[in-house]
């Protein structure tokens, strides 16, 4: 039988399972969770008492059915599922798995990528204190434990995440100082009809988010330092969209600019990527069913950013295509991609309503850390600009930016914004950092025979 490896049980890793185990196939599925839903549908330990409708709001309803659905898979043997575990080498048609009895390896005669996003974090002076958090790692604490991690909270970016996170941390009883939100009210208009014109309910929904916080929410700001003594912020510096000073007190941020597109694993799976203007950010190329060439498909956030529901269709649209390259019968796709096309339009309406606060960051302090993994500051990387020239790695292998343990996920666009203003040329020119083994931190331990003398 075909070996068909999916990373990621989320949204898009379940429903390509689901299309692959209709087919007669038995997917080998490895995800970094505890069970299966990922980021968005995360689920809590068992004996958790918030209800479905606490933890994922309207979209109860479709967490808990592709839970379902995924256990009944893995109940009925139909699939393996490598639980706690992440996939951190690719090579000669195998993947080598880090789980919790080490590194083995996985071969697999097909490869479905569904690993998901990340936080796209833009640098503010003071980011790098203790109690600094990503949106994403709010969410987490909160979905996992009941956790706010916080006692008076400042959420600041842009996106629906934002304003999804405060609304979230308000309803489960937590104090929010502030939501700072650096997209002008004029882009969210304007971007905002293009959103209603694609998914006018979800648009919908998201206002109403937006008018349940209130005067909390302040739109058009630019975020001037997060203030913070030994125990951790004490407040965050901005300016109101009229230019006036402020500050909120606070003792935990939360940071955010939407997501960032999960893509180590592609690259190393030797898939092309291309800037994307739009997004402002290196995103993988495949066709319109997520096939990337050589029995690799792509499905979901990790290809491009359309959310939960874009995820399940481009896992249904891989698998489809993986199915018709076996000589498999499979569903008629027609519906999937027209649907797929009108998330995409979504999202780029999205993106324009929401933008990356490019000139934010092109004007940081130079004293302003930049990458926190390496303590790299933004002076430090200029400084390598006339030795590295406007190339992102001679650039990391000069100044050390990237270099940490999260490989440049959340300092490479904010290291290319900075490139590119030192070196006048387009932020596309700078180029992207390689992706290399491993693609998460893994112990040396991991690799040893227990078993040897």
């Amino acid at each position: 039988m075909t070996r068909v490896l999916i990373v990621g049980a989320g949204p898009a890793g379940i429903r390509a399972a689901e299309r692959l185990v209709a087919a007669g196939l038995h997917p080998v599925v490895v995800d970094e969770g505890a069970r299966a839903g990922g980021q968005i549908y995360r689920r809590p330990p068992a004996g958790f008492t918030r209800s479905p409708r606490t933890l994922y709001g309207s979209e109860a309803e479709k967490a808990v059915a592709l839970h379902r659905r995924f256990d009944a898979m893995l109940d009925a043997g139909h699939l393996t599922h490598h639980a706690r575990s992440s996939v951190i080498a690719l090579a000669g048609q195998a993947a080598q798995v880090l789980g919790p009895d080490g590194v083995q390896p996985v071969a697999y005669d097909r490869l479905i990528l569904a690993t998901g996003a990340t936080d796209r974090l833009a640098p503010v002076p003071g980011w790098q204190s203790a109690g600094v958090y990503s949106l994403g790692a709010t969410q987490i604490a909160l979905k996992s434990q009941g956790v706010a991690l916080g006692r008076r909270i400042v959420l600041a970016g842009s996106g629906p995440l934002l304003t999804l996170v405060a609304f979230q941390l308000l309803k489960a009883g937590a104090q929010i100082s502030a939501v700072l939100d650096t997209a002008p009210i004029s882009t969210q208009v304007s971007g905002g009809v293009g959103m209603a014109l694609a998914r006018p309910l979800v648009t919908l929904r998201g206002a109403a988010l937006r008018v349940r916080l209130g005067r909390l929410y302040h739109a058009g700001v630019k975020l001037t330092k997060i203030v913070s003594d030994g125990t951790g912020p004490t407040a965050v510096l901005w300016q109101d969209a009229r230019g006036r000073e402020r500050s909120s007190p606070c003792d935990m941020v939360g940071l955010g600019w939407h997501l960032r597109a999960e893509t180590h694993l592609s690259d190393l799976a030797g898939v092309s990527m291309a800037w994307d203007s739009g997004f402002q950010q290196w995103l993988p190329q495949t066709d319109a069913f997520g096939r990337a060439g050589d029995g690799v498909y792509l499905a979901g956030d990790g290809l491009q950013i359309l959310g939960a529901d874009g995820a399940e269709l481009g896992g249904k649209l891989a698998a489809s295509a993986c199915l018709d390259d076996l000589g498999l019968p499979s569903s008629d796709t027609r519906r999937l991609l027209k649907e797929r096309r009108r998330m995409q339009r979504f999202a780029e309406a999205m993106q324009r309503a929401f933008p990356w606060p490019a000139q934010m960051v092109r004007a940081l302090p130079a004293d302003t850390v930049l990458c926190r993994c390496e303590g790299v500051s933004v002076g430090d990387l200029k400084a390598a600009v006339p030795l590295s020239g406007p190339e992102a790695n001679r650039a990391k292998s000069l100044s050390r930016v990237g270099m940490g343990r999260c490989q440049g996920r959340y300092c490479q666009l904010a290291g290319a914004e900075v490139l590119a203003a030192s070196s006048g040329v387009p932020v596309a020119q700078i180029g992207r950092l390689r992706g290399q083994p491993p693609v998460r931190p893994a112990p040396v331990a991991a690799y040893l025979d227990r078993g040897a003398d």
